[in-house]
C-alpha cells in the first residue's frame, strides 16, 4: 500500500514539473531540435524560429569565452564577437551588431536559456566560413586551394590560400625551410616563380599532412604568418637577406645556457651543507654571468615535477647529496655518472644514432658527462679533496636530463668524521669554488666546439 502511494506521489510530481518545463518551453517558445554538427549528432534548439546551440555543445569545436557582455568565439582561423543580450526574443533578431573578425554586420547575437548561453548557427557560419541549414552545421574539410608568388627587393613572397585555418610548424632544416600544414590536402607538385631570392618551391604530401619546402641560404631568414580573409586563410611565407635571420631556439643555449644545482635535503645532520654547497656555487657562477638554478632554499623546495622540468632543460644538472645506508661504514666523497639507458627513448635515439648539425645542444653523449665528473673531481683535487668516481642507475632526475649530469656525495650522513669536516667552513668554500669552476669550465669548453663546427658548416 505504501509503495502505490509512494509510486502515485512521484507520478504527480513527474507530472508536475513536465506541465512545468512545457509550459516554461512554451512561453519562451523554445523547442527542441537535432543538429548534426561538422559530423556529430548533438542537440540544438528552436528560439523564436532561430536555431541555437549550448556553450556545452559547441566547445568541442569552437572556444568561447566570455568578457563582461561580449562573446568571443574562437576557431577555424576567425574570431567573433557577439554581445550577449539576455531578451531572448530581441537576440533572435538582426537588432543587435555582431563582428565577424574585422567585418561589423547586423545578426542574431547570444544569448542566455535558464542561465546557459546559446549561440546563433546561422550567424556563427556567416563568420567561421561554415555552410549552415537548419539541422546541419557543415565545416569545409582544410584543403590547399593555391600557391602564387611575388618578387621583392630584398625578400621573395609565396602566398597559400587554405579553404579554413589549421595547424602550421616551421623549421629550418639545413639550406632549406620547411612548413608542415597539419591536417591538410591539396594537390603535390613543384612550383617554379620570378623571384631571385625563392625561385623555387615544392608541396609535398607526407601522410595526412601538407608540407611546402623552399630553399634558403644561410645569411637569409624568413618568417610565416597567417591573414585570415571572410573566404578563407592566407599562408604567407617570406624569405630573403631583407629579413633577419634567426637561428633555432636551441642556439641560445650556446650563450645562455641553464645550469641546474639540486641538493637533497638531509634531515639530522645539523647544519644544510648540500644546500650551502649550492648555493656558494651558484653565487659563484651567477657573478661571472652564468644562468643558475637551485631546486631549493632553506625554507621552501620545488615539487619534484618541477625539478624534473628543469632537469630536462638543463645544460648542466648536478645533485648533491649525502650518502646514508643503515649500518654502512663507508665515508668520503664521491662522484656519480648514470650508466645504463635515460628515462626517454628520444635520448637513447639521439645517443646511439648519427647526431645531426648542434644535435649536441639537444642531447649530450656520455662523453660529456664523463667530461664533467673528471673535471669536477680534478677542480675538487686541487682544493685537497679527494674524491672516487663511481657509476650508479635509477636516479630519476639523472636519467631526465639529456645534457651532462652527475651526482655529487659530499659524504655519508652517518659517519662522524665526515660530518665534522662538513662542519667547517673552508670545506664548503672548497666544495662550492670546485662545483662552479668545474661548470664554467665544461661549458665554456662546449660553447668554443659549437662555434668551430658552426664555423665548418658555414664555410663554402
Amino acid at each position: 500500500m505504501r509503495r502505490a502511494r509512494w509510486a502515485g506521489r512521484r507520478a504527480k510530481l513527474a507530472a508536475l514539473l513536465g506541465g512545468a518545463l512545457l509550459a516554461g518551453l512554451a512561453g519562451a517558445q523554445i523547442a527542441f531540435s537535432k543538429l548534426n554538427l561538422a559530423g556529430q549528432p548533438v542537440q540544438s534548439i528552436q528560439l523564436y524560429g532561430a536555431e541555437y546551440a549550448s556553450e556545452a555543445t559547441l566547445s568541442r569545436l569552437l572556444n568561447i569565452g566570455r568578457e563582461g557582455g561580449l562573446i568571443r568565439v574562437t576557431g577555424l582561423g576567425h574570431t567573433l564577437l557577439l554581445p550577449l543580450d539576455e531578451d531572448q526574443q530581441r537576440a533572435t533578431t538582426d537588432f543587435n551588431t555582431v563582428q565577424l573578425d574585422t567585418e561589423r554586420r547586423r545578426a542574431r547575437s547570444a544569448t542566455l536559456v535558464n542561465g546557459n548561453l546559446y549561440l546563433p548557427l546561422d550567424t556563427l557560419a556567416l563568420g567561421l566560413g561554415a555552410r549552415y541549414e537548419a539541422g546541419n552545421f557543415t565545416v569545409a574539410a582544410p584543403r590547399l586551394q593555391g600557391v602564387s608568388s611575388r618578387a621583392g627587393k630584398d625578400s621573395d613572397r609565396l602566398v597559400l590560400d587554405l579553404t579554413r585555418d589549421v595547424e602550421i610548424v616551421d623549421e629550418q632544416r639545413g639550406t632549406n625551410v620547411v612548413v608542415t600544414l597539419r591536417g591538410l590536402s591539396g594537390e603535390a607538385r613543384r612550383y617554379t616563380t620570378r623571384g631571385a631570392f625563392v625561385p623555387e618551391a615544392e608541396v609535398r604530401k607526407v601522410g595526412s599532412d601538407l608540407t611546402l619546402t623552399l630553399p634558403l641560404p644561410a645569411s637569409n631568414g624568413y618568417r610565416v604568418y597567417k591573414v585570415v580573409r571572410s573566404g578563407g586563410v592566407r599562408v604567407v611565407v617570406d624569405a630573403g637577406p631583407g629579413i633577419p635571420a634567426s637561428s633555432p631556439e636551441v642556439l641560445t643555449r650556446v650563450t645562455r645556457p641553464l645550469i641546474v644545482l639540486d641538493p637533497a635535503r638531509v634531515a639530522g645532520v645539523g647544519r644544510d651543507p648540500t644546500l650551502e654547497v649550492a648555493r656558494r656555487a651558484a653565487e659563484l657562477l651567477t657573478r661571472f654571468g652564468w644562468q643558475v638554478k637551485v631546486t631549493r632554499d632553506p625554507t621552501t623546495a620545488m615539487t619534484r615535477d618541477d625539478a624534473l622540468k628543469l632537469a630536462r632543460q638543463s645544460d648542466v644538472y648536478m645533485a648533491l647529496d649525502l650518502g646514508r645506508f643503515p649500518g654502512s661504514k663507508r665515508s668520503g666523497v664521491t662522484v656519480y655518472e648514470q650508466t645504463g639507458r635515460a628515462n626517454a627513448q628520444v635520448i637513447n635515439a639521439l645517443r646511439t644514432g648519427t647526431v645531426p648539425a648542434y644535435g649536441s645542444l639537444v642531447v649530450a653523449n656520455t662523453g660529456s658527462t664523463r667530461r664533467l665528473a673528471q673535471l669536477l673531481r680534478g677542480e675538487l683535487k686541487g682544493g685537497g679533496v679527494t674524491a672516487r668516481q663511481e657509476a650508479i642507475s635509477r636516479v630519476l632526475t639523472l636519467g631526465e636530463a639529456a645534457q651532462a649530469a652527475v651526482l655529487l656525495e659530499l659524504g655519508w650522513a652517518n659517519n662522524a668524521e665526515d660530518l665534522a669536516k662538513l662542519s667547517v667552513d673552508q670545506r664548503l668554500q672548497v666544495m662550492a669554488e670546485a662545483v662552479a669552476r668545474s661548470v664554467a669550465t665544461y661549458l665554456t669548453a662546449r660553447a668554443t666546439n659549437n662555434a668551430n663546427v658552426s664555423a665548418q658548416g658555414a664555410a663554402p
